[in-house]
């Protein structure tokens, strides 16, 4: 099997994860260059033994990359994914795919002329959770889904906001945070048909908010809500639930609930809630159910999917396209909360 080469775009803290991933697969997958403008990444890229470059053109102009991997603030996305996709490199781009879907468009267009693929790093299609609890929602255990409620609350570090782009409202929970769980929730459930929300900035008072409501209504009818917030202390998020991200204890708590005519499922720790016999109504005792799986570190799963892709191997798991359709669901919540509109999806 011929060892992919990968390129690098972007060294900031995300990067870390797919270091690793490229490490781990490193029978499959080599790095060969990093581009970051910062100079301090020179002396990185020389301890894992690739040049490094201050710009991303410089980079794909010196050495060959199949494909390449965008880690750079959101609204960096667009420039180097545009001149990966020129030089003839198929993609992995961080999510959220752009900062707004005209941009993500241009992606689109630009992926089909050059005839090269986009992969969007939503990284939790990667997780057995994920497939489950689809399978578990579209094969009907649950009946007729009815309702989704949610939550993603937690606090994150004062020196989180030293740098001043994580003021601004690319950089806010809504973009960064929300779009996860947005993602999961379309995978899932199904299309997202239209969105109404509510932001606030009552802590910081800065250009990103620190909280959302919103509310959901799905293809199939269900309707959803979620509270975010990137200022309050609690045990409720995708990442203290799973243990996912490194820096943030793990809780056990669930974050997520599916709620079905006929029975409901907590995730992404997945317990199915029943009743023990007929009828299915209040009169009859509910009782859980576990559902156990196998741990996998889904940035590892998300890199050997993106080398079969780069092989010609493997369809990509969620290319531009359908990443665009999640940012549009998601920046839908923004566009809400400053016009005090519903908005309805294009389909």
């Amino acid at each position: 099997m011929e060892t992919v080469r990968l390129g690098l775009v972007g060294a900031g803290s995300i990067s870390a994860r797919h270091l690793s991933a490229i490490e781990a697969l490193a029978d499959e997958v080599a790095l060969v260059a990093i581009a970051d403008p910062s100079e301090a990444t020179a002396a990185r890229a020389a301890s894992l033994g690739v040049p490094w470059f201050a710009q991303t053109e410089a980079m794909l102009a010196a050495v060959p990359c199949d494909g390449v991997i965008v880690c750079t603030p959101t609204e960096h996305h667009l420039a180097p994914t545009l001149a990966a996709l020129d030089a003839g490199a198929h993609v992995l781009v961080e999510k959220p795919i752009c900062a707004t879907v005209a941009e993500a468009q241009a992606v689109i267009a630009r992926s089909e002329a050059t005839g090269r693929h986009v992969l969007v790093g939503h990284q939790r299609r990667y997780y057995p959770q994920v497939e489950r609890a689809r399978a578990i929602v579209q094969g009907g255990d649950l009946g007729q889904l009815v309702a989704v409620s949610g939550q993603w609350t937690l606090r994150k570090p004062d020196d989180y906001y030293t740098p001043d782009w994580r003021k601004r409202w690319q950089a806010g929970p809504v973009l960064t945070n929300l779009i996860h769980d947005m993602d999961c929730l379309r995978y899932i459930c199904g299309e997202v048909l239209s969105v109404q929300a509510e932001v606030s900035n009552v802590v910081h008072g800065w250009e990103k908010e620190d909280a959302a409501a919103l509310v959901i209504r799905f293809e199939g009818g269900a309707l959803g809500s979620f509270i975010l917030s990137d200022q309050t202390t609690s045990p409720w998020s995708w990442e203290m639930a799973l243990g996912e991200n490194r820096s943030i204890p793990a809780s056990g708590q669930n974050a997520l609930r599916f709620m079905g005519h006929e029975a409901s499922l907590e995730f992404p720790n997945l317990t199915l809630w029943r009743n023990d016999g007929a009828p299915c109504d209040w009169t009859r005792p509910v009782q859980r159910e576990e559902v156990p799986l196998d741990a996998a570190d889904p940035y590892i799963a998300q890199l050997r999917h993106f080398a079969e892709v780069i092989r010609g191997v493997a369809a990509p798991r969620i290319d531009a396209a359908d990443a665009a359709r999640t940012l549009a669901a998601t920046v839908a919540v923004l566009d809400s909360a400053r016009t005090g509109a519903r908005v309805v999806l294009a389909q």
